[in-house]
């Protein structure tokens, strides 16, 4: 494959952070399931082979193992531990029970809150200034090639949908200022009976005053 194919998008990444955003931790292992310490919060990095129980590692001894754990139903990790391993520039930090963590995947937010002037590039949950991503997964998704070209697209149906919107409030505009012209402008009358009967009447004759009633002295 050219630059930019699939091949590239694969190579970006090491091979185990995908399964590992993907598998389901914080469930009781099959093989230790007799055990108090049979819940399963740990990944090998190396062998990939789902999420083990503290019991399991010692089946991965010299193994790289990390620690998976849990904040509001969310999975995150030590950023003391995922940052020996993985570039998580531009991913927000959180500190949590007096460790800074990040969370493994996106945490979609509908509404930002008043005020907020960044926002994940991927799933619109509100971040600090300085931060690009929300989680680990958001970061693999916004920067992949895909990604670019569905933000552009969605970039312009909104400038599509603001020139709509702008079109639109500018006909209402219109459309209300003729009305309005129209309310206030009079309207010529419908002629009644009696300007009618004005303006239909003749001009008479002029008649004079007769001369036989008038007498002249000298």
């Amino acid at each position: 494959m050219g630059a930019g194919g699939p091949d590239d998008e694969d190579n970006r990444w090491p091979p185990w952070l995908k399964p590992l955003l993907k598998e389901g931790f914080f469930v009781h292992c099959k093989l230790h399931a007799d055990s108090h310490k049979s819940e399963c919060n740990m990944y090998c990095l190396d062998c990939m082979n789902g999420a083990l129980c503290s019991l399991c590692l010692a089946y991965h001894k010299d193994h790289r193992a990390i620690q998976i754990r849990r904040s509001s139903y969310h999975d995150v990790i030590r950023v003391s531990e995922i940052q020996k391993v993985l570039d998580i520039t531009g991913v927000q930090t959180y500190i949590i029970n007096s460790a800074r963590v990040v969370f493994l995947n996106e945490r979609p937010q509908p509404r930002p809150g008043k005020g907020v002037t960044n926002t994940c590039e991927v799933c619109d949950r509100s971040l600090l200034d300085s931060f690009r991503f929300c989680s680990l997964g958001c970061k693999i998704a916004g920067t992949s090639n895909n990604f670019e070209k569905k933000k552009k697209k969605k970039q312009s149906a909104a400038m599509v949908s603001d020139s709509e919107d702008s079109y639109s409030s500018s006909s209402h505009g219109r459309q209300t200022k003729d009305r309005v012209q129209r309310s206030f402008t009079p309207s010529t009358p419908p002629p009644t009976s009696v300007n009618y009967r004005t303006a239909k009447r003749r001009k008479g004759i002029p008649r004079r005053a007769p001369m036989g009633g008038l007498s002249i002295e000298y």
